[in-house]
């Protein structure tokens, strides 16, 4: 059984040696300032939306889009609604945007949302129509200056910008609550460091911007994935673009509140992050060491090690603690004290990290001192249910599934939130 210490001892030492790095985001996260962007042009946006039955919350959503301290004029909000079964095109063209209406069971996904959706603006509009396209899930909804935020980082260069991604509903339970510190870590302690660098961001799912050069190039929209965000960064990436971060634009994002929904959402990621990683793989390691791509080298690591350690500490442990109570090792109590070790060490470490980012965030934070408490200190079996997840779907077959939404709220509904 000290051979289960030994190994977990050289697990903790590769975990360290990966990340590392990001020790170092976070200081600068924390003490270096933010540079200030200021956009010379006003440009006009399409706004792009993949719904499949939101019709509770679709409306929310156009209606912020709509109250934005930007143009009117310069904003046309487009929504996708796919294979939907219930009134989520009337609810969006009645609230102020263009429909159509797609049904395909065979290619699903948001990726093929967006297809389809760029497809018929590019035949309808004509593809110089926009300067560039945001990105939304229905169940968002924006602060009134986001997309004036967003313009300001574009117009500097910036091909594509992803944002900071808040949450609606952080105060639900725990799960909503780890989902909430774990986008709001990526936000604050992840892309905003990486914008301080000059290395690339990451765009996560939702709240996102790219230039129309980059649709007529890609013919639209061409990422299939099952985490299409994903893959649209890495190969952004591959292609020397650099994604912006603009921390002033802020997003509300609904977060699941049920164990097993979020479980599947997050196994689906971690497979989706596995098909990225077979298909560019190769390319992104090809570019870290022949052109010194940092932004490769970070992509990689953010990802694949985490996966890859986490999987082999369970499984390894799971076997070697039913070995030790099989044959009843005598040493079995030095089995416990490396598990235990390991698993407290790791709880420490997570504390520490949410810890952070639930100071330095919470005046943005839409959720009661209680709640807020409450989502830190469950932070870590969050990221433990994670865990469980990445081996999940290491080994079975994930299938892209939609994640209901019922969170109705706006941006005076968010900012009438009493903190206690």
């Amino acid at each position: 059984m000290k051979t289960l210490s030994y190994v977990n001892f050289i697990i903790s030492i590769l975990f360290m040696a990966c990340y590392a790095y990001q020790a170092v985001y976070l200081v600068a996260a924390l003490l270096k300032k933010q540079k200030v962007f200021k956009a010379k042009k006003l440009h006009r946006y399409g706004v792009l939306i993949a719904a499949r039955n939101e019709e509770a919350v679709i409306a929310q959503l156009i209606r912020s889009v709509r109250a934005q301290k930007y143009p009117e004029e310069l904003i046309d909000i487009f929504v996708v609604a796919d294979n939907c079964t219930d009134n989520t095109a009337q609810a969006a063209r009645e609230a102020g945007a263009v429909v159509y209406e797609r049904h395909n069971t065979y290619a699903v996904g948001k990726g093929y949302a967006l297809r389809f959706l760029l497809e018929n603006i590019f035949k309808n509009f004509g593809e110089y129509a926009y300067d560039g396209f945001f990105v939304f899930d229905a169940d968002n909804i924006l602060d009134e200056n986001f997309i004036s935020e967003m313009n300001h980082v574009f117009d500097n260069g910036y091909k594509v910008v992803t944002s900071y991604r808040n949450s609606k509903n952080f105060g639900d339970n725990w799960i909503s609550a780890g989902y909430s510190i774990f986008f709001l870590r990526e936000a604050t302690q992840l892309n905003r460091a990486r914008m301080m660098f000059g290395t690339s961001s990451c765009v996560s799912g939702t709240g996102f911007l790219f230039s129309s050069e980059i649709a007529r190039e890609n013919g639209g929209w061409k990422h299939f994935l099952l985490t299409e965000d994903f893959e649209f960064t890495v190969d952004r990436i591959l292609k020397d673009d650099t994604v912006g971060y603009c921390e002033n634009a802020i997003i509300y994002d609904e977060q699941p509140t049920r164990l097993g929904q979020s479980f599947t959402q997050r196994a689906r990621w971690i497979k989706g992050y596995l098909q990225v990683f077979s298909r560019y793989g190769f390319k992104m390691l090809k570019k870290t060491v022949v052109d010194g791509s940092f932004a490769c080298f970070d992509m990689i690591m953010n990802n694949i090690p985490c996966l890859v350690l986490t999987c082999a500490s369970i499984v390894f442990n799971a076997i070697m603690v039913a070995a030790g109570i099989v044959t009843r090792t005598p040493d079995m109590g030095v089995c416990v004290l490396s598990v235990c070790s390991g698993i407290f060490g790791s709880i420490l470490t997570l504390w520490f990290v949410g810890g952070i980012t639930c100071i330095t965030q919470r005046k943005r934070i839409r959720a009661s001192k209680k709640a807020m408490f409450f989502g830190w200190l469950l932070f870590p079996l969050f990221i433990f249910t994670y865990a469980i997840a990445m081996v999940y779907a290491v080994f079975t077959n994930i299938e892209w599934k939609p994640i209901q939404h019922k969170v109705a709220l706006s941006v005076e509904d968010l900012n009438d939130t009493t903190k206690k």
